[in-house]
């Protein structure tokens, strides 16, 4: 039995996309022992209610009391390399231009929420640089999002890993939310650790965007990696 938690909020009634990712991901590897793993979302994970965890042969799922399937993981391979460390002028510059500062359609989010007050929320802020298909931006974990070991649980890295790819496709454009994702955790983050955070939208399908992200060290250490899809929504839904 397991809840999600109010804090770890995405829209502002239901779960981030990437913490319950995580949350599925870290139940994989625990019983099954994947490193890079696939999570799936299959409706908005409900907030402060009690789910259930079923095991299958060679995945893991979360359901609700009723049965109604929130998401599952399994063993997952990334399509591409993954992206390259942005330079510090990229990732200053990603900051400054972060659109969220003067648009965001969930600006409580756990992630990359403004409103979100310091160690309540991870306030991960990455915006467009190059191409624009880029984003970028410098993160310092606070304290307060790190658990009594000064390191980021598995759930809240794969939050850090998240929205850069939603910025990427740009939330300002239209309202999405994330579908699948699939990501390895090479070291969990530490607290006051100096970071850079990246993400790339690779194409456009319909509603559907896929995207990559990472997060390195400021010297360029890999720290974790993602490739995801996010769905458009009719955000009315999610207000």
């Amino acid at each position: 039995m397991t809840t999600i938690p109010r804090r770890y909020n995405g829209p502002e009634h239901s779960g981030n996309g990437g913490w319950v990712s995580g949350l599925l991901a870290h139940e994989q590897t625990q019983r099954h022992g994947d490193e890079v793993v696939t999570a799936t979302l299959r409706q908005p994970p409900p907030l402060e209610v009690p789910l259930t965890w079923e095991e299958h042969p060679d995945e893991v799922r979360l359901v609700t009391a009723g049965g109604a399937l929130i998401g599952e993981a399994a063993a997952g391979t990334f399509e591409h390399d993954p992206l390259p460390a942005p330079s510090a002028e990229e990732a200053e510059a990603g900051v400054a231009s972060y659109p969220g500062f003067t648009l965001h359609p969930f600006d409580r989010c756990f992630t990359c929420g403004t409103a979100r007050e310091a160690g309540d929320g991870l306030r991960l802020f990455t915006g467009p640089v190059g191409d624009g298909r880029r984003t970028a931006g410098t993160w310092t974990p606070d304290p307060g999002v790190a658990g009594d070991d000064g390191l980021l649980d598995v759930p809240t890295t794969w939050a850090a890993l998240d929205c850069p790819g939603g910025w990427a496709a740009d939330f300002t454009a239209q309202a999405m939310v994330l579908g699948r994702m699939t990501a390895q955790v090479l070291r969990r983050p530490a607290a006051g650790e100096p970071l850079v955070a990246s993400g790339l939208l690779r194409e456009r399908d319909g509603r559907k965007f896929r995207t990559a992200t990472a997060l390195h060290t400021t010297d360029g250490e890999l720290l974790g990696r993602a490739e995801q899809v996010w769905i458009e929504i009719d955000l009315a839904r999610f207000s």
